[in-house]
This record gives structure tokens, sequence and C-alpha cells, in this order.
């Protein structure tokens, strides 16, 4: 039977997600004389013929909702099919505007609560968002509960002692989610370590990710796995954990982890980096080509500081990893 031609060309549609100082993002209710009425989504509508995703943005905030986009990030791009159609939502974050939301097309508004770590896909825990979502939407919030800063421990240099009192040092500034990697140190002393760091961070509410050890992951009760790019290769299913990373290289690596059913990917080396000067790396051009398009929320890895976030997402990263700076 030949698919419909209605369902088999995508549609494209540019989405914004409104966000204010304090995570807080703007849901929109489809209203009654629309396909889904009374569903939520987030704004947005159809990019129209000789236009670029960001300027249909622009325009359809000044039509839908009456504001000026001012400032604009690249996110994420996700394709859904719907009975009726495949749409392909190419994702901003929108943090600066002017004008006051004024509902032009009827809609109601909802500002939703800054997500947390524990929200699952499903919306099964966290905090509550409106409902009923449109499906295409569901991943977005899971991808929003991700903060924009992921560390990376640095126990060899700083050793133990320190390293757990600088860990309890930014979890008190807001980190929130910690990525494990010791590379010289043994399976046990992971493990230990581990054990070690958990209480801490759940008292902080922040979860532990741990590289490329997926027994020990679930061995230690942690939130997720980060895979190396030969687990990548390798897999043939996404591992059994409630967040399952993936740290890339290059455009085929991050094709991979989308295709695994990753929830997110390190994508590296951005800069030089100290520990391997002279190394070839990719810079920022290279990384927004890469990352461009990616259906899951991508950071940027290797020879960043904390000055450089707003570089990051405007490069299409949805935030930064750091290993020395974390510290």
């Amino acid at each position: 039977m030949n698919t419909p031609i209605e369902k088999t060309k995508i549609v494209e549609v540019a989405a914004a997600v409104l966000q204010r100082p304090d995570n807080s993002f703007l849901l929109a209710q489809r209203p009654p004389d629309k396909i889904w009425a009374g569903y939520w989504e987030f704004p947005g509508g159809k990019i129209e013929a000789g236009e670029t995703p960001y300027h249909a943005l622009v325009r359809e905030l000044r039509e839908e909702l009456g504001i000026t986009v001012t400032t604009a990030y690249p996110w994420l791009t996700r394709v859904y099919t719907y009975p009726h159609a495949t749409v392909r939502l190419n994702f901003f974050r929108v943090t600066a505007w002017s004008g006051e939301l004024h509902p032009h097309e009827g809609q109601q508004f909802a500002w939703q609560p800054p997500l947390s770590l524990t929200l699952s896909p499903e919306g099964e825990r966290g905090q509550a968002v409106v409902s009923p979502l449109l499906p295409a939407n569901a991943p977005i919030l899971r991808a929003l509960s991700l903060p924009t800063l992921y560390a990376i421990s640095n126990v060899a240099e700083l050793g133990e002692g320190e390293f757990m009192c600088r860990l309890e040092a930014a979890l008190h500034n807001g980190l929130r989610l910690v990525q494990l990697r010791e590379k010289d140190y043994s399976r046990v002393a992971m493990r230990e370590l581990a054990l070690r760091m958990l209480p801490l961070l759940r008292r902080h509410d922040a979860r532990l990710i741990i590289n490329a050890d997926i027994a020990l992951a679930r061995e230690v009760g942690a939130d997720g796995v980060q895979l190396t790019g030969a687990q990548l290769a390798e897999l043939r299913a996404r591992p059994d954990a409630e967040w399952c990373a993936a740290s890339c290289h290059n455009a085929a690596e991050l094709r991979r982890a989308e295709a695994l059913g990753c929830d997110f990917a390190l994508l590296s080396p951005v800069l030089a980096t100290q520990s391997h000067p002279g190394a070839p790396h990719l810079g920022w051009e290279s990384f927004a080509a890469i990352a461009a398009g990616s259906s899951i929320p991508v950071y940027a890895l290797g020879g960043l500081q904390p000055v450089d976030m707003q570089t990051a997402w405007q490069h299409g990263a949805h935030g930064i990893a750091l290993l020395r700076q974390a510290w």
C-alpha cells in the first residue's frame, strides 16, 4: 500500500522554548479551530518558502504572541510523524524578547516551572506539566531537564579529599550533573569513590553519570552511563539506564548516538586542551556544523571555561562540559 503523500512530505516548523531567567518555560494551548485542539505545545509555526528557521521563528512569535525576539539560540531538531503529517521541529531556546505576551490567536498560555532531572520521558516523576501535551514535544521536556553545565571529575589531580570539598562547594553553587571519569582508577577504587559521592549528590538533587562501565553504574545505583566511542560502535541497543550519554568526536558518532537512543552527547575537542597541546580540535564552526540538526542535546567539551557558555549556545550547544575548570 502506498504511503499518503501528506505523510511522506516533511512539514518544516520553527518552535520556540521561551525561557525566563528562572528557567521556567512557556507552553501554549492549541485553539479550538485547529487540529489537535486543546493540546499544549511549544509556540511556533510553519516555515514559509524562502525563510530560514530563525526568520520563521521571529515572524511566528510576532504574529502568534505579539513579541519581538532579541536573543534566540539554535537547539534541537526533532522529526515526528502524526496521523495527518510528518513534521520537522526546529527548536530554538528564546531567552530575551521585547513586548508583552498577547494571545493573538485566542490561545491559552502557561508558564511551566523549571524541570528536575528526575523527570521521566513520560512526565511520570518530577513537577507536573499541563496536559495533554502534543506527543512530538514530550522528549523536549526531558531535554529541558538537563542543566547547561556538565562537570567531569578530576580526582587524579586534586586528590580525593580536596575533590570532595570542591564537589560539595560546586553542588552548593548549583552544579547538578557530574560524570565520574578517572582513567587511572581501578574498578574497586571507582566503586568506592562513586559510593562516597552519591550521598552528597543526592542531598543536592544532582545526578551521577559513570564513564564507560555500564555494570558499575547499575551496581552502585548511579543515574546513568557515559558511553565511549568504542562502545557506541559496538552496542546494538541502548543500555538499560535512566540516562545514557555518548562521547562523540565527529558527525558519524553523533548520528550513531541518536540512533542508539542516547539522551545527550558530548562533542569534543572544541578547542585546544591542556592534556593534549597541539592536537587537532574542531573549532566552533565545525562544532556548529556537526551539532546542527541534532535530535539530542549536545554539550561542548575541550579547552573551555565557564565564560564560554554563551558562545556554546550560539553554536547550537545545549551547554558546556568542564574538567579542570569545573572545580
